[in-house]
């Protein structure tokens, strides 16, 4: 980061000498911003002689309209002996490929797609683990403008269908099965069952994970075991067919339960640009670290994780449970890699903290750097928890994005200072600004999340949405011309920001705004709870705020901790925020990345149909939510 703005302030002749003036010059000029960060990170291709086009138009502003490259080619410009990617499932597999290893899996698979007839913007579709062959199988996609889309194996039938299905994949690619929490699961029948609604793919090759790879593929229609389907393709140089900027690498999927998925199409040149400024500046990731974020194939930050290669860094991949066979598995893994960035999810550090396990003195983490977090806010204590209980010279990094736009709009910086609570700031390039509902600026108090002006990963658009009408409705209707991203934000003294939930999520007794983060960080201080979920229930024409809390073993919820509860939010956080009613559960509902679903939950308790379960981990628990007894009075 200090290296880049010596390079800005000479590129702009003025002075930059602070992150504040680097980003203020960022998003004023665009232009020598976006093309300094394509040559700075040396990517590879036709840069062309237009950086941006449209810039005032949002969505429509182009980023190099006139440029051409390979997303594959950027990822695959190491060679060598030297590791490429380390793979952990669980403790039953290791794996390891080096860059030559990887290089000869590409190529076999870029000849075998070829074979089938795959061209430019056909479908490839995996349900997958996260592990080398899925990485892989990605690259070679990439390579020929196929373009991938994934998702974990431990989506139902219905969950993959209502994505895939919408897409029309011509290779499918999934595992024999898969390890979580020591036990095995075994995918074949799934497998069949959505071949059998997926005309459209031609073949599809099943992985080795268990096993039983060959079993299982004698048993599914089109499909061949991967390892045979490859034998018939001898090594040779990947081949890499420069498209584009805009031209469609991914489709992913929102996570949300308010009906089918919507398919949200990204960029090849989009994001790897903002992945690389992101990694290389942000990240503070350099050729030869070894990069971790614990994820599944479905979700975004996966696509954020591979790109890491165009830095020269190894994958570290880890697939299974992170509990299994304890919190220390993440750990163990660190030290013995090496790892010098661990991602993860806020949940991850409060479970680690609730543990009451301390790496900071059972593992050696020395080469470990930088520690993010993600998925939902970081709790002020947990912030605390890292520094005193992982490591003390460390940057926390905590940061905040979405599928959206597969990217952050608020992350780390490594030349600032972190404030217990607080991401650092807006990322580079990236007008992100609080708006009130009027479309005002707020410097003070909480405000939906805007970006103001274009940015090179937004979106090329959703599919099969020819007129662009859901694109629009989904992020444009809110405020003409700008992004209005759905998180309910606040700044802070420092510049900092403060997320304080999903704004759809937010709860509104009284007509006062509340984040549901607010809550959640004062009650998941206490030992007692495990964890909570908060809803606004309509109530005698106003809004009553309802806590749900799944309590520690052997704790039960009397009217003693109810008082602590309550005491505890309304000196903690403020008197509106305290419940109306304090409800025991035995689980909360969570979508497959692990991220609660305040929605899902608040539509039971209303008594309305939740349309898309499949997007649910654990759908069985919405039925603890119904019709409760405590909430018809």
């Amino acid at each position: 980061m200090t290296e880049f703005m010596a390079r800005a302030a000479s590129t702009a002749r003025q002075d930059i000498t602070t992150y504040e003036q680097l980003h203020g010059w960022s998003v004023e000029q665009p232009e020598a911003f976006w093309s300094l960060i394509w040559d700075y990170c040396g990517l590879l291709g036709d840069k062309g002689a237009v950086v941006l086009a449209d810039r005032d138009r949002m969505p429509g502003a182009r980023f190099f309209p006139e440029a051409r490259l390979n997303f594959a080619e950027n990822l695959l410009r190491k060679k060598g002996s030297d590791d490429a990617l380390v793979f952990r499932g669980e403790d039953k597999v290791e794996r390891r490929l080096s860059w030559d290893d990887l290089h000869a899996l590409v190529s076999r698979l870029q000849q075998l797609f070829l074979a089938e007839g795959v061209k430019k913007g056909d479908r490839i579709a995996a349900m997958m683990p996260n592990m080398p062959e899925t990485v892989a199988a990605m690259l070679a996609a990439a390579s020929i403008g196929a373009i991938w889309s994934s998702c974990s194996p431990d989506f139902g039938v219905r969950g993959v269908l209502d994505r895939f299905g919408q897409i029309e994949p011509v290779i499918f690619i999934a595992p024999d099965g898969y390890w979580y929490n020591g036990k095995a699961f075994e995918t074949a029948d799934k497998t069949s069952q959505i071949l059998a609604e997926l005309p459209s793919v031609r073949r599809a090759l099943i992985v080795d994970y268990l096993g039983s790879a060959e079993e299982s593929a004698q048993g599914i229609e089109r499909a061949s075991p991967f390892t045979a389907a490859l034998d018939e393709y001898e090594e040779k140089p990947v081949a890499f067919e420069r498209l584009p900027f805009d031209h469609p690498l991914y489709i992913l999927f929102s996570s949300g339960t308010t009906g089918i998925p919507k398919c949200i199409v990204h960029s090849a040149g989009g994001t790897l640009l903002q992945h690389v400024k992101e990694h290389r500046l942000h990240a503070d990731i350099r050729d030869g670290d070894r990069f971790f974020y614990f994820t599944t194939c479905g979700w975004m930050m996966w696509n954020w994780l591979v790109t890491g290669l165009a830095s020269g860094a190894t994958l570290l991949l880890y697939d299974g449970s992170p509990f299994a066979p304890d919190g220390n598995v993440l750990f163990d893994f660190a030290e013995a890699e090496g790892m010098t960035y661990f991602g993860t999810s806020a949940k991850f550090i409060d479970a680690v903290r609730k543990a009451e396990l301390t790496p900071k003195h059972s593992h050696d983490l020395n080469k470990l750097r930088t520690m993010s977090s993600t998925g939902s806010p970081l709790a002020p204590e947990n912030f605390r928890f890292v520094y005193e209980g992982i490591k003390e010279d460390i940057h926390l990094a905590s940061i905040s994005g979405g599928t959206d736009i597969v990217s952050c709009f608020v992350l780390g910086v490594p030349v600032l200072p972190v404030w217990t609570g607080e991401i650092q700031a807006a990322g580079l390039g990236m007008a992100v600004d609080v708006w009130d509902d009027d479309g005002k600026p707020l410097r003070a108090g909480k405000g939906e999340l805007v970006c103001t002006r274009p940015f090179p990963s937004m979106p090329i658009g959703f599919w099969n949405d020819s007129d662009g009408a859901k694109y629009h409705a989904a992020y444009f209707d809110r405020f003409p011309n700008v992004w209005c991203h759905g998180d309910f934000a606040e700044w802070t003294e420092h510049g900092g920001l403060i997320i304080h939930g999903r704004s759809d999520a937010t709860l509104n007794p009284g007509g006062v705004r509340i984040g549901t983060a607010e809550i959640y960080n004062q009650v998941e201080q206490m030992p007692e709870v495990l964890e909570a979920i908060c809803i606004g229930q309509d109530w005698e024409d106003d809004v009553r705020v309802v806590l749900f809390v799944r309590l520690a073993e052997g704790v039960v919820l009397d009217e003693a901790l109810e008082k602590a509860i309550r005491t505890r939010i309304r000196t903690g956080a403020s008197p509106r925020h305290v419940p109306a009613r304090i409800i025991a559960i035995d689980d909360i509902p969570r979508t497959k990345s692990g991220k609660i679903t305040e929605l899902a939950v608040r539509d039971v308790v209303h008594g309305r149909e939740v349309k898309n379960k499949e997007a649910l981990a654990n759908p069985e628990a919405l039925e603890l939510y119904r019709d409760l007894p405590q909430l018809q009075q």
